[in-house]
């Protein structure tokens, strides 16, 4: 399954499914607040495959949480 980031179009579940991909939103899981840090480890422990995101300093920001 995959996670749509805070930041992305919801309408991108829609797509994704027509395309056979199960999809999620940050919002609809309750991790709209959540920092990257924290987004990434919550997805890793609910088995989430993918996160999508628009921040170009995802990865960046992300690595830097504890």
């Amino acid at each position: 399954m995959w996670l749509l980031d805070a930041n992305m179009d919801v309408h991108f579940v829609v797509l994704l499914a027509e395309l056979g991909i199960s999809c999620d939103t940050a919002g609809k899981c309750g991790w709209k607040t959540l920092s990257n840090g924290d987004l990434v480890a919550a997805a890793m422990a609910n088995g989430l495959l993918c996160l999508a995101t628009s921040d170009r300093l995802f990865g960046e920001s992300a690595s830097r949480s504890e």
